[in-house]
C-alpha cells in the first residue's frame, strides 16, 4: 500500500532537486571510496541526554582526527523539535547527511521522494554484525536504508517500594489488575502514573498497546490496508483508556508536563514521586539524568498487561529501533562515520551505561542493569512486534494518532471520535 503525504508535490520537487542537483549517486550502488577532498557532514540526532550527547561529540572528534579532511557538525535536537525540523527540510529536499530515523512509514516516504540513500551495498561487509530484527524497520523491498544502534520495546517501569506501600505484591498481568493497582496506589496518596501530557507521543503508547491486546496485530494491519481505524478494537481501546483516565491516575498538571525536564515525567519517576511510567528501554538512564539520582534497586519492569477477553496475544511487543539514515547526496565519509559509531566498542560503552539496548552482536554482554536484561528477554520471546504508530504510519496519520489520543486523555474527545479522526486523516492521505 502506498500513502500520499501532505505536500507530495513539494517532495516530488525535492526528489528532482536531489537527483539533478547533487551530482552524486542517489541509490546506493556502492557509494565508492572516500575521496580525500575536504568534506563537511551535518549530523542530527535526538540524544540530548548525557552521556549519549557527549559521547557522540567525542566520537565525531575522534573520527575527524583520523580523517583530517572531514568536518562533522553535530546537532543534538529534542525529539519533537527534531520531527518538526525534519518535516521542514524534507519538503525542501535538503536533509542533513546523517539523521536519526525510527524507520517505518516516515522513512518510506523519504525513500519514495528520492531523499534517502540505499545502504545495502555500502554496509554489506559489516551488516551481519547487527541483529537481524533490528534492521527490519529500515528494510524495504530487501534494501536497507538505515543502520540501527539500539532496539527495544515499551513497557511499564515501576517503583517497587511504592508498590509495596500500596500492598501490591506482584506487577499486574491483566488490565483489570492494572486498574486495581492504580486504585490501591491512590488510596495511599501515591501518584500512580507519571505522564508527559504536553508531549502526545508519550500518551499514544497506551492506546496502541490496548489496540494490540484487544485486536492483535491483525487489527492494525487491516486498518493500514483499508485506512479505516473505526473498528471495534480501536473504539474499545479508547474505552479502556478512558477507564484509566477516569481514575485520575496522573500527576497534577500532567497535561502540560514534558518528558525529560527537571519536573517532567522521567524526573517524577527518578525522584520517587510516581509509581509507574509507560516508556521505552531508555527510561532508566533518563530518570537518572533528569532527577540526578534515580531510584536504584527500587526500579522494576513489567510488560503491558493482557486485556481480559482480548483477541491479541499478550506477548506482542510494541517499540522500535533507533538508527541513522543517510541523505541521498551524502558523501561516503558519512557511512564510514556511522560504521565507526556502531562499532562493538561503542555499543558496549553505551550498553554498560544503560543508554541503549545494543544491536551489535556480542554487545549485550555489557548490559549491567537487570531490568534492561529482563526487557531484552521479554523482547526476544515476543510473539510479534509493532513499530511505534507515529513512525509506522505516514507523518500526518501518526500525528493524528498522537493528537487524538491526547485529546481523549484531556477529556476533549470520545473513544469514537478518536477512531473517526484517525480514519478521516488516513483516508485523506490515500
Amino acid at each position: 500500500m502506498r500513502w500520499r503525504r501532505r505536500g507530495i508535490a513539494l517532495l516530488a520537487a525535492a526528489a528532482l532537486l536531489v537527483l539533478t542537483g547533487c551530482g552524486g549517486d542517489s541509490g546506493g550502488s556502492g557509494g565508492g571510496q572516500a575521496s580525500g577532498d575536504q568534506v563537511t557532514i551535518d549530523f542530527w540526532h535526538i540524544g540530548t541526554q548525557e552521556p549519549f550527547r557527549s559521547l557522540r561529540v567525542e566520537q565525531a572528534k575522534e573520527f575527524m582526527q583520523a580523517h583530517p579532511n572531514v568536518k562533522i557538525n553535530v546537532q543534538a535536537i529534542e525529539n519533537d523539535s527534531f520531527k518538526s525540523k525534519m518535516t521542514t527540510v524534507a519538503q525542501t529536499g535538503d536533509l542533513p547527511d546523517i539523521f536519526h530515523s525510527w524507520g517505518g512509514g516516515v522513512l518510506k516516504q523519504q525513500i519514495e521522494a528520492g531523499l534517502v540513500k540505499d545502504l545495502t551495498n555500502d554496509i554489506s561487509s559489516w551488516s551481519d554484525t547487527l541483529t537481524r530484527s533490528s534492521l527490519v524497520p529500515y528494510t524495504f523491498d530487501d534494501k536497507i536504508y538505515g543502520v540501527p544502534f539500539s532496539a527495544g520495546m515499551v513497557g511499564f517501569w515501576y517503583n517497587k517500594k511504592l508498590f509495596k506501600e500500596a500492598g501490591i505484591e506482584e506487577p499486574p498481568a491483566t488490565w483489570s489488575e492494572f486498574l486495581d493497582a492504580v486504585k490501591k496506589l491512590k488510596a495511599k496518596n501515591i501518584t500512580p502514573i507519571a505522564l508527559a501530557g504536553g508531549e502526545p507521543w508519550t500518551a499514544h503508547y497506551y492506546w496502541a498497546y490496548l489496540v494490540l491486546r484487544i485486536g492483535g496485530l491483525e487489527a492494525l494491519q487491516q486498518a493500514e490496508q483499508t485506512r479505516d481505524f473505526s473498528g471495534p478494537a480501536f473504539v474499545e481501546a479508547g474505552r479502556k483508556l478512558k477507564e484509566l483516565v477516569d481514575l485520575d491516575p496522573f500527576q497534577k498538571g500532567f497535561l502540560a508536563a514534558k518528558y525529560n525536564t527537571p519536573d517532567g515525567q522521567a524526573a517524577l519517576m527518578g525522584n520517587g514521586k510516581a509509581a509507574m511510567e509507560l516508556m521505552g528501554q531508555w527510561a532508566p538512564s533518563v530518570q537518572e539524568e533528569t532527577s540526578g539520582k534515580g531510584i536504584g534497586e527500587d526500579l522494576g519492569f513489567f510488560p503491558f498487561p493482557a486485556v481480559d477477553g482480548g483477541q491479541g496475544d499478550a506477548n506482542i511487543a510494541f517499540g522500535g529501533a533507533d538508527g541513522y539514515s543517510v541523505a541521498a547526496d551524502a558523501p561516503p565519509e558519512a557511512i564510514e562515520f556511522i560504521k565507526f559509531m556502531t562499532s562493538l566498542e561503542s555499543q558496549k560503552e553505551l550498553a554498560a551505561q544503560g543508554v541503549i539496548q545494543p544491536v551489535v552482536k556480542g554487545a549485550e554482554e555489557a548490559l549491567k542493569d537487570p531490568n534492561l536484561r529482563k526487557l531484552g528477554e521479554v523482547l526476544a520471546s515476543a510473539s510479534g512486534f509493532q513499530l511505534y504508530l507515529d513512525q509506522a504510519f505516514p507523518p500526518e496519520v501518526g500525528n493524528q494518532v498522537n493528537d487524538s489520543v491526547a485529546a481523549l486523555i484531556a477529556g476533549k474527545a470520545t473513544p469514537e471520535e478518536v477512531a473517526q479522526a484517525i480514519t478521516k486523516t488516513a483516508k485523506e492521505a490515500e
